[in-house]
């Protein structure tokens, strides 16, 4: 769409979780997933002990290493250990796990959430001894705080009550071992509360998959070329979902952004999608456009105040996205603006030009701009996206390359 080089705008804050939406996510995991009964409990199982020696264990600074009778030593017992610094350049290990077992809940808080704070932090999981991470995301991103912005929302794997936390629900099985680590790529101190909820002993059978998430960004998006959601992987499971974020191109933030088909690549799809959506707000269940809102299975639980930014999700949890062989997702980069619209953003900016959809080949005319303002049409842009992708696998990594540094992570974030 533009020919010109352009710099990005902002973004800033948005409802609340009861123990239905742990309900439901467990209920359509055992249900609809691999996960077996034993490690996802449904409903009815609520009054009935696990098979095995099932135990719980929480994790957390008052207990790091989730020992029997060891929580809550310092200070002789009175609260001594809630938190701890991260400091600029270190790993902290939040969870250290041997056996099998099943991480059931992640809550955190951090001491400074700026916008630095939640792209600079990262979170790393790992399963049964992997050398490469399964799960790689900013820390905010990974809890669908789009954009660095922290926001007031629930759904049906992440909440955040007040705007001021971060919680999961999604259930992650290990066989051999599990290790989460958080990491500070910022140059800022930092410190963390932290509750790492898991049982160990459960018992996994071989279709039990293991939980994946990976963040990417491209800012800006290249002209006619698809946002990568998710890059190409192999191997059988499920996507469940991912959480988005575009802060717009300065020069068109007066018409839609949001024209862009979600595609799904499965088990061998090349040139052509096997799964393709109508558009963005239609992707999360919206239409004709899209404000704030919050729902289980979709939402946009953030919008900057001059709505140049928006952050939003989809978590593919009653309609399930399997693969045998493989998988990719991306999103078109298009808008929908009036001839008007266009003409208005090319008044500012003479150089601009906006490309048709199509073969990448024709540009919309000033002329045919003046002579049709209330037509509609659908154009190419090019934008800041950021995506962070959910899914199940059948292997404990994903071989996808490290993720954007915290530098890249953190630009033209306010």
């Amino acid at each position: 769409m533009f020919t010109k080089p352009h710099k990005l705008a902002a973004c800033n804050p948005l409802t609340h979780a009861t123990y239905l939406t742990h309900l439901t996510l467990l209920t359509y995991l055992t249900l609809s997933t691999s996960i077996s009964p034993s490690s996802a409990q449904s409903p009815t199982a609520w009054y009935e002990m696990p098979a095995g020696e099932t135990e719980t264990r929480w994790f957390t600074f008052e207990n790091p290493g989730g020992e029997k009778g060891q929580a809550g030593k310092t200070r002789f017992g009175r609260k001594g250990a809630p938190a701890t610094p991260i400091n600029s350049g270190q790993n902290l290990v939040l969870a250290d796990i041997q056996g099998s077992g099943t991480i059931r809940r992640i809550w955190a808080t951090i001491f400074h959430r700026s916008p630095q704070a939640l792209r600079g932090l990262k979170i790393e999981m790992y399963w049964d001894d992997a050398t490469n991470p399964a799960v790689q995301a900013p820390l905010g991103d990974f809890f669908c705080h789009s954009l660095g912005q922290m926001a007031t929302f629930e759904n049906a794997c992440f909440y955040s009550p007040e705007g001021r936390s971060f919680n999961c629900l999604i259930p992650m099985p290990f066989r051999k071992s599990a290790k989460i680590v958080l990491v500070n790529d910022s140059k800022y101190n930092n410190g963390i509360y932290y509750e790492v909820d898991a049982t160990t002993g459960d018992k996994h059978d071989q279709d039990a998959l293991y939980f994946h998430s990976y963040w990417r960004r491209e800012n800006p998006t290249t002209l006619r070329q698809d946002m990568t959601i998710l890059p190409r992987i192999e191997g059988r499971g499920r996507f469940l979902g991912c959480n988005l974020g575009i802060r717009q191109n300065p020069c068109c933030t007066n018409f839609w952004f949001g024209e862009g088909e979600v595609k799904v690549y499965l088990d061998g799809d090349n040139q052509l999608p096997t799964l393709c959506g109508t558009g963005t707000e239609d992707y999360l269940g919206d239409a004709y456009g899209q404000g704030l809102f919050n729902c289980r299975y979709s939402g946009n639980q953030y919008v900057s105040p001059d709505k140049s930014a928006y952050g939003f999700y989809r978590l593919h949890i009653p309609d399930p996205v399997w693969f045998h062989k493989d998988i990719r997702v991306t999103i078109q980069v298009m808008g929908g603006p009036s001839y008007r619209a266009m003409l208005d953003s090319m008044d500012r900016d003479r150089s601009l030009k906006f490309m048709k959809a199509g073969d990448g080949t024709q540009y919309y005319t000033r002329e045919e701009l003046a002579a049709n303002p209330r037509r509609a049409e659908v154009m190419e842009r090019t934008d800041d996206y950021c995506a962070t992708a959910y899914w199940y696998q059948s292997t404990p990594e994903n071989h996808l390359p490290p993720i954007a540094p915290a530098a890249d992570r953190m630009k033209d974030l306010p």
